[in-house]
């Protein structure tokens, strides 16, 4: 019986501990999570960077975009304000780790690599990779092998899933890394490149501006890639949160409405003309 009873004492002594233990993770993985932050302070700082059409600025100077609209829709949705935070895109994520901004939307691709270091959300879109080439220096070329030579000079985005993409597929080609994409389709512009990767539709986009100058080689873009929210791991009510967010926008139609705006139609360009 007393052998009985100590062991008794023992279990009783480790389920306390474990619903002890368990009530103090609970309490710090609500403490730490960002969605009482944000209601608390009464605003969501979101990290982001321009991509034509995800985000850019009107005549007056204010962001708009595809991405613009799902974030401040989010926000709408808590009831609190939104705070947009520019970041380079070579530094978004340490950005985001160092608490600069509570989640990236941004259309950040959801790749392994990423994911070693932030947790992603389920996709809110699909996106892929293109290019627009300068007819001139890429006369006749019309497949990803035509650029895959050595003599090929091709620009893109540093630290983008552009710049991943296109390193894969055309890796016998020489490549000029830029900041930014503006400078990229500068350096295709004044024609020191064959080419610009980028993400869907911007070289569409890009080509009919410049239609004595550019075109679009392929047909298809040659990559498909999720595209999620990024937030600091360990946050699981923020992306539980998100998820379903993006699940209920997706039921609702409100993703697939801005979608068709921003990426299907040119309505919104002289907003930015």
């Amino acid at each position: 019986m007393k052998k009985l009873f100590y062991m008794l004492l023992a279990v009783l002594a480790l389920l306390g501990y474990t619903m002890a233990f368990a009530g103090e993770t609970g309490i710090k993985l609500s403490r730490e999570s960002i969605i009482e932050k944000i209601q608390k302070e009464g605003v969501i700082r979101v990290g982001m960077s321009t991509f034509v059409p995800w985000a850019m600025k009107d005549k007056q100077g204010q962001l708009i975009g595809f991405e613009i609209d799902v974030a401040k829709k989010l926000a709408q949705d808590m009831g609190v304000k939104i705070e947009f935070i520019p970041t380079a895109w070579s530094g978004i994520i340490p950005a985001l780790l160092t608490g600069k901004f509570d989640v990236i939307i941004g259309g950040m691709g959801v790749t392994p690599s990423r994911n070693l270091k932030v947790n992603f959300t389920m996709p809110y879109d699909f996106s892929g990779m293109s290019m627009v080439a300068h007819q001139k220096k890429a006369a006749g070329f019309s497949s990803i092998e035509d650029f895959n030579k050595k003599e090929v000079v091709i620009a893109v985005r540093m630290g983008t899933t552009a710049e991943q993409a296109a390193k894969k597929f055309m890796p016998m080609a020489r490549f000029k890394l830029f900041e930014n994409e503006s400078q990229a389709l500068q350096e295709l512009n004044l024609g020191r490149v064959h080419a610009v990767v980028s993400s869907a539709p911007m070289p569409a986009f890009h080509a009919l501006k410049y239609p004595d100058k550019l075109f679009v080689p392929l047909k298809e873009n040659f990559t498909r890639e999720p595209i999620g929210f990024a937030l600091k791991k360990g946050d699981y009510d923020a992306l539980n949160y998100f998820n379903n967010w993006i699940l209920n926008m997706h039921s609702q139609g409100f993703l697939k409405e801005k979608k068709a705006y921003w990426f299907e139609t040119k309505k919104w360009e002289s907003l930015i003309k």
